[in-house]
């Protein structure tokens, strides 16, 4: 009961300043890790962002939440043409779109949306663009502009994408954070008024909740939308407050201030199993964190400096000191929980000795090098200033000299995919369950480009060959060769030193009912209720 009232009695206090909540109002709030850039997962491609935009928005098809199965979304089906260039989605019709302050939409969801939500990604031209920075890392990383031919209207409940070659997992690609349909009303009237940002920073969505109030690094709250057509939701209101210490989410979710508090600290997770008012779920998380070396820079330019660095660490004891079990040390650039996987693939050992004698006949010696780690806690790493300073202390090992180095998390991020590091930590969790969504978005040399998000910047052109090959054909055995001939380039070239997957763990009151973990990372509240 205790944890009940102060739980309470936080929901209320978090919601002044965005007017009166009514008494009878189911509230769950979520301890969210930080602040999102915008709202728009076309633009900012954080789980942080993804998380945020998630609640307002629908995609065409959408994931079953706690799996990566494919379910109707926005369309309510959709045929594939026999040569696998042509996929023609039929819409479910009724679908309203948010209302806000000043824009009241006029019509229903239609193919009008479809198109000018893929436009302002595709089309160079579109008045939409350059808005808010205009950078698309997912659209393009996935070879989007280049695989699109065509996007038409059929009618206004039916549109057609024409590829220019067959490509497995686009319809799991467009259930992805980056596809979230936006409303092609809203964009033209605030493109009128001279404030197109609003689109981003105010969006307007279909899906089970409206944005209702942001205040940067502290709220964000949204209501329910009455007329979501899946339904309105059972609860009422839900706030993200932001709370960016590990160790304060932990203690407010005790505190019966948080409903759900994500990405604990590996410490903790046992002290919250014994919680009786808690639940923790546990789930094998399909990801991977790692340390890029810019290939771009020397001595990374040179193989052999890589696969020293990739023997100078000792992964073990950092896996047993960070994720205290919860994870594994990482050997490929995917997770064993995909397919393809190959487990045949021989780590490089721990070896400080042989590090030392490579980058000797690599001609380095007197090496100082910069180390960036996340300022933030992610699913693939809890703590990756410790992960850094655990690294340092091998490189000392072999006499390089590594200053740590970190920034905000947006322009950490903005930072690395400029390639300004000389090395770097980061991390995925997959967003499709595809073996390509890691392949293809991380080791490409379409995303080596200035801004993409191979940090790397690595480009292996038989590599990227292999991988484009994957991805043109559905059989999966055949798929699965060509992703394990790709690991074995991976490995060989090292332009990565992998280090863990982890264990993600999800802490929350045992008031929550019908959340489910997701294993694409995402927090989805579509469907989750709280007991009063």
């Amino acid at each position: 009961m205790k944890h009940r009232l102060l739980g309470a009695v936080a929901a209320a206090a978090l919601v002044v300043g965005f007017g009166a909540v009514a008494a009878e109002a189911k509230t769950l709030v979520y301890c969210s890790e930080g602040s999102p850039e915008n709202f728009n997962p076309q633009i900012n491609t954080t789980g942080t962002n993804f998380d945020t935009a998630y609640p307002i928005f629908n995609r065409l098809v959408e994931f079953e939440p706690g799996t990566t199965t494919v379910k109707p979304g926005l369309a309510a089906s959709w045929e594939v043409s026999d040569d696998g260039l042509t996929y023609t989605f039929k819409l479910q019709p009724g679908v309203k779109f948010h209302a806000r302050g000043d824009f009241a939409p006029t019509r229903d969801f239609s193919a009008d949306d479809v198109i000018a939500t893929f436009n302002r990604m595709w089309k160079a031209d579109d008045a939409y663009a350059k808005v808010s920075g205009g950078a698309y890392d997912y659209f393009n990383d996935m070879g989007m502009p280049d695989l699109i031919k065509s996007i038409d209207k059929v009618d206004d409940l039916t549109v057609k994408f024409t590829l220019t070659k067959p490509n497995a997992p686009f319809i799991a690609n467009m259930a992805m954070d980056f596809a979230a349909i936006h409303s092609a009303e809203y964009m033209a009237a605030m493109l009128k008024a001279g404030t197109p940002e609003r689109v981003d920073q105010e969006p307007i969505g279909t899906g089970p909740f409206i944005l209702q109030a942001y205040e940067k690094d502290a709220r964000i709250l949204y209501k329910a939308n009455v007329n979501y057509f899946r339904g309105k939701q059972p609860i009422d209101k839900l706030i993200f407050a932001i709370t960016p210490d590990q160790a304060v989410r932990t203690a407010k979710l005790l505190a019966g201030e948080c409903d759900i508090a994500p990405y604990p600290g590996p410490a903790d997770v046992e002290k919250l199993k014994a919680e009786p008012s808690l639940n923790v779920q546990e789930q094998e998380g399909l990801n991977v964190g790692y340390l890029a070396l810019n290939v771009k820079k020397a001595p990374f330019d040179n193989k052999l400096v890589r696969q020293a660095f990739n023997m100078a660490f000792d992964k073990d004891a950092i896996v047993k000191a960070v994720y205290q079990g919860a994870g594994q040390p990482a050997k490929n650039p995917i997770p064993p929980t995909i397919w393809s996987y190959d487990d045949s693939v021989t780590a490089y050992a721990y070896d400080p000795e042989k590090a030392k004698a490579m980058l000797a006949e690599a001609g380095v010696k007197d090496l100082s090098i910069d180390l960036w780690y996340m300022p933030v806690q992610r699913p693939y790493n809890p703590d990756a200033k410790k992960v850094a300073e655990l690294m340092q202390a091998d490189l000392a090992k072999i006499g390089v000299t590594a200053e740590l180095k970190t920034y905000e998390w947006g322009e950490y991020r903005k930072r690395l995919q400029a390639g300004e590091h000389l090395t770097g930590m980061l991390g995925w969790t997959g967003d499709n369950g595809d073996p390509d969504n890691f392949l293809g978005v991380l080791l490409s040399c379409g995303s080596a480009r200035d801004g993409g998000q191979n940090i790397a910047k690595w480009c292996n052109e038989d590599f990227t060959k292999l991988i484009d090959e994957a991805a043109a054909i559905s059989d999966v055995s055949k798929r699965t060769e060509l992703y394990k001939q790709a690991q074995a380039i991976f490995h060989e070239e090292a332009p990565w030193v992998p280090i863990a997957h982890s264990v993600v763990y999800m802490p929350m009151s045992k008031k929550v009912k019908g959340y489910k973990i997701h294993p694409l990372g995402t927090h989805i509240f579509e469907g989750v209720d709280i007991d009063e």
